[in-house]
Order: C-alpha cells, then structure tokens, then sequence
C-alpha cells in the first residue's frame, strides 16, 4: 500500500512540475518576472527545506525570512508561493522518509487522503482572496504555530506513545484533523506543528510524525500548488529559485546531517514567528484604519 502512496506522489508530482516549469518559461519568455534578488530566494529555500528536512517546518520561517531579507512578496501572493515553492523539496522528504520509517498503512493513507481533499476545497477559495484577509488569516496562523512550538519547548505538549497506526475513534479523529489542516495550509498555515501536536496527542509514536506530516504535505501540495498556478496567484521567480535552492537543501539535511542540536534554533524561529505574525496583524489593521 505504501508503493501505491508512492506511485500517487510521483503521477501527481509529474502533472505539477509540468504545469510548474511551463509557467515559469512563459513568465520568463514574457518578462513577468518579479524583481526580486535571485541569491535571497536560493538561500531561503536552502535554510527552510534544510530544517523542514530536520522537522522544524518552512512556511513560517519561508515568510520570517521574507521580511528579515525584504524581499518584498506581496502578502496576497505569500500563500500560493509557499505552497507552490515547496511542493518539490517537500515530495523528496516523503520518498525519503515513508521508506526509512514504518508506519502503518492504512493510517497513512486515511490521513494523507483527507489532507488532500482539504487541501483542494481551501485552494480555490485562499486563491481568489484579498490581500487583507491573507493578512489576518496567516497572522494568526503563525501566531498559532509559535504557540505550539513554544508548547513542545516547554514540554507542556502531549509526549506521544509507541502506537505506528490509529483504528477506530482515533482514527475519525486524525482523519477529520488532518483534513482541517490540508484546507489551512493551502492559506499558508504550516501543516508540521499542528500535524506533529495532533499525532502525538493520539497516542503515537513522535518518529512516525515524519511520514505522516511530510507525506500530507507532499500529497496535497501538488494538487494545491497546481490550483495556485492556475491562478497566477504565486510569486514565479522567487518560487523558482526557491524550490532550486530547497532540493539542495533536503539532501544535505536527510544525507549528510542527518540530524543535529536545533533547541537553540527553535527558540530563534519561535522569536521571529512571534514577530511575523504581529507584523502582519498590525499590517491588516492599519489597511483597514486607512480605508
């Protein structure tokens, strides 16, 4: 069963990059290309899928490293880059990690299969929104994920079990969550954390978080991110360098790396999270005090 999630992820990953790399050789054929640095957008793609790769997540620290880097995305912009700059590092983090940790399989693909139908119905509807409602909707979204990062820091977080699957209420349970998750981050709420939390919270394993949360992602991402492209509603060269400087980053982390002390790192991303959505609230409330 797990070769089929697989065989799904390859076909769905095929028809995204198509879609993805023909866009992009009309925007570049066109000049549509935002003007943005080319050496930021590598190297934000580099550190978040580095650390996405480690568990930490990259939609968050992707928008912190936006405004520390003013690279200047327009906000309404911000959830379809994210979505669709990731999709390709993150489908690689699958393959990788559905093959080195066991999980059971129908569990995987209950939970994969409602992050995807979330995903898709969230899509259509976070393309077409105004600029303000991004703003307040990932406002509280990162402030949402620092709260649960801070709650795993401090320990006050559920510790997990030993449990590979979940059957019978459990499994309701992780279905209707994740598909909850997969709507929320197609507005560019970080499927990780809040993933990690709920799978922890049922009793399972904290290993089997990996597969479960970054076979999620990479299975709606190119369904969503298609969505996305279709819509124009993403930052295309940004994306683009993005995702090139993400593959590298993946590799090095799940080859080389492995795995490493980020305690102090996680600190350093609750801060800037912290600061991010603030800005962005205060972003939100301010257009609408001038409007």
């Amino acid at each position: 069963m797990i070769n089929v999630i697989r065989v799904l992820l390859g076909v769905f990953t095929a028809l995204f990059g198509f879609s993805y790399f023909k866009d992009i050789a009309k925007a570049k054929s066109e000049n549509n290309f935002e003007d943005v640095s080319t050496g930021k957008s590598l190297a934000t793609g580099f550190v978040t899928d580095f650390f996405d790769t480690l568990g930490i997540g990259s939609f968050a620290p992707t928008v912190a490293m936006f405004n520390a880097l003013k690279m200047n995305i327009s906000d309404r912009l911000i959830p379809g880059t994210l979505n669709v700059c990731h999709t390709i590092p993150v489908v690689l983090e699958a393959f990788i990690f559905t093959t080195v940790i066991k999980v059971d399989p129908v569990t995987l693909i209950c939970l994969i299969g409602a992050a995807v139908v979330g995903s898709y119905l969230g899509a259509g509807v976070i393309a077409k929104m105004d600029e303000r409602k991004i703003q307040i909707i990932m406002g509280i979204a990162l402030a949402i994920t620092a709260l649960l990062m801070l709650l795993a820091q401090l320990g006050l977080m559920p510790g997990g079990g030993t449990a590979t699957g979940l059957s019978g209420a459990k499994l309701v349970i992780g279905i209707i969550g994740n598909f909850i998750l997969g709507a929320l981050m197609t507005a560019g709420v970080g499927l990780y954390s809040p993933c990690m939390a709920m799978v922890y919270f049922l009793g399972m394993s904290p290993d089997v978080a990996f597969p479960i949360m970054m076979g999620s992602c990479a299975m709606l991402m190119p369904v969503a991110s298609t969505k996305f492209i279709k819509e124009g509603a993403y930052a295309k060269k940004t994306s683009f360098f993005i995702t090139i400087g993400g593959v590298v980053g993946v590799f090095i982390a799940a080859f080389i790396v492995k795995s490493m002390p980020i305690d102090i790192l996680k600190w350093v991303v609750i801060v800037v999270i912290t600061y991010t959505s603030i800005s962005m609230l205060r972003k939100a409330f301010k257009s609408e005090v001038t409007e």
